[in-house]
């Protein structure tokens, strides 16, 4: 049996506000009137005409006899006093996703409750968990309590589908928060206003008119009866909203974020202080992932752990790594390195949650005999990249990858190296510097033979240098589709690989071809020049 359990932040847009008022004060201001309980406080927002009317009010406002809609004009001229301030709805909706993120706790899908003008409120799919809690009624009441902590006025209700728990919250009678479930959701409805169907102002008054005023009397009333009294087509509105709620047509809930499909999660009874305390935990929390996913032959790639702050907020760390896996003793390295400290407890955190953010099916791997220690330096090598990335950054820990084109410069690019494979090209090991000088460094006095003999005696860097070995000419052709950045032209280049009598062994290569006519000024025409572009291993 579905369980949804309506949450209704009453005055939400004014709890926010009043938030927002409490952490800009500084101490020697005067004192913030809205902040002030006996005081009314309105948020004003206009209409489509242009109006501007009453967005949410504060309980000394609505006691006043202000009411949701009215405009500003009106108010202020029945209450003077009336503290009047812009609404951000965009604000009001940025808070109530933070809070959705937070109330994960009692539940993986949190969804947004869209009522009335404003967002107002949240359904959580409590279903298969209401256990973890003591039951219902004592979920209920910890969500209640915790909400008041945190300075929120909620009332709460539990029903199988998401029309029930709304109209519970908003008209249920009672101090307890109304649960109800699949088998008496009619009964618990049927003295309930219309209106608690959610159904637009145009329907509600035409229901009205012709005498449907509770929930109940619609139970009695056909289909058909129904589509000819509401002439205009509302009825299909009043039909839907009824079977909705009371389970006859399903009805979707989209969560603010996908909820995991693997998750673990602990509650205490005191908060955690310090990150020792974190740390001790966390070991428990991912052997229970590690035995999920190994129920299931699967493996995580990218964990997070959320913490629940006492204070209403919620602090993350996230973990990858570049395969998968579900061992807990590596997970926890990674956490290790990635740093515990990062993690903001604030007062305190009463709850911790561990996700598997990234899965995927553990095949199993089988290698050569011969080939058995090539593998262990593979594992080691990406158990590695794993550790750095989750130290210094994934940003930070970088691995070349290929790329098409024949220049140098230009035959490579980084990349970051978590979940990459660091590859080598064996025909090229040792005919390529490990690393380019960037840009090329010029070479002053070079002797060597016409038109394509490699250097016999050069100068680099104030140092002159006799070649005793070297191999060449490599010509890569110029990309000529691909100007230079200055403008000039692109030019062919023969590369050599040399060695000095010291035993030093460099790559040069010359610009240019021998041949042309260099007596004129044109930049075209200008002799080769050369380059020492890296150092050989």
């Amino acid at each position: 049996m579905r369980r949804i359990v309506s949450v209704w932040l009453m005055d939400w847009p004014i709890a926010v506000r009043l938030r927002a008022l409490k952490a800009a004060r500084r101490p020697g201001l005067p004192p913030e009137p809205a902040l002030e309980p006996a005081n009314p406080f309105a948020l004003i927002l206009k209409n489509s005409r242009g109006a501007a009317v009453i967005h949410a009010l504060n309980p000394a406002a609505r006691a006043a006899g202000l009411r949701r809609g009215q405009t500003q004009a009106d108010a202020l001229a029945m209450i003077p006093r009336l503290i009047c301030q812009p609404a951000d709805t965009a604000a009001d909706v940025r808070a109530l996703e933070a809070l959705a993120v937070w109330a994960e706790r009692w539940s993986p899908s949190v969804s947004l409750d869209p009522s009335g003008e404003g967002l107002e409120g949240l359904f959580l799919d409590a279903t298969g968990g209401t256990h973890l809690f003591g039951g219902e009624a004592a979920l209920m009441e910890q969500m209640r309590a915790r909400l008041a902590e945190a300075g929120m006025s909620a009332r709460l209700a539990m029903g199988p589908t998401p029309g029930s728990a709304w109209a519970l919250a908003r008209w249920g009678q009672g101090n307890a928060a109304p649960i109800a479930r699949e088998d008496d959701v009619s009964e618990a409805l049927a003295d309930l206003p219309v209106e608690a169907l959610r159904i637009d102002d145009r329907t509600l008054t035409a229901a009205r008119r012709f005498g449907l005023t509770t929930i109940g009397s619609l139970y009695g009333m056909p289909r058909s009866g129904l589509a000819r009294r509401f002439r205009d087509g509302d009825a299909v509105g009043l039909v839907r909203r009824l079977d909705q709620a009371r389970g006859h047509a399903a009805e979707a809930l989209t969560p603010v974020r996908t909820p995991p499909r693997y998750r673990a999660w602990q509650a205490y009874a005191e908060p955690l202080g310090d990150l020792a305390g974190v740390e001790t935990r966390l070991p428990e929390l991912l052997d229970d992932l590690a035995r999920a996913l190994e129920r299931d032959g699967q493996g995580a790639r990218a964990l997070t752990l959320t913490g629940f702050r006492t204070d209403g907020e919620t602090t993350r760390l996230s973990v990858r790594a570049g395969r998968p896996g579900r061992e807990a003793s590596i997970w926890l390295r990674l956490y290790r390195e990635a740093g515990l400290g990062r993690l903001e407890l604030g007062f305190g955190l009463d709850a911790l949650m561990l996700t598997a953010d990234v899965v995927e099916p553990m095949l199993a791997r089988q290698g050569a005999l011969e080939s058995e220690a090539e593998a262990a330096q593979a594992e080691g090598l990406a158990a590695l990249v794993d550790r750095l990335s989750a130290r210094l950054g994934e940003d930070r820990v970088l691995t070349p990858e290929a790329v098409d084109s024949w220049i140098p410069e230009r035959a490579q690019r980084l990349r970051p190296a978590l979940g990459r494979t660091p590859t080598t090209d064996a025909s090229e090991t040792g005919r390529r510097p490990i690393l380019l000088l960037d840009p090329p460094e010029p070479v002053e006095d070079p002797m060597f033979d016409l038109p394509d003999g490699a250097p016999v005696r050069f100068t680099w860097r104030r140092v002159s240098r006799r070649v005793t070995r070297a191999d060449g000419p490599e010509r890569l052709s110029p990309e000529w589709w691909r100007p230079r950045p200055d403008g000039r032209e692109t030019r062919t280049r023969d590369y050599y690989r040399i060695e000095d009598a010291e035993g030093g062994r460099y790559w040069l290569f010359r610009e240019g071809l021998y041949g042309w006519d260099y007596s004129g000024a044109d930049d075209e025409r200008r002799a080769p020049s050369w380059w020492l572009h890296g150092v050989l291993p």
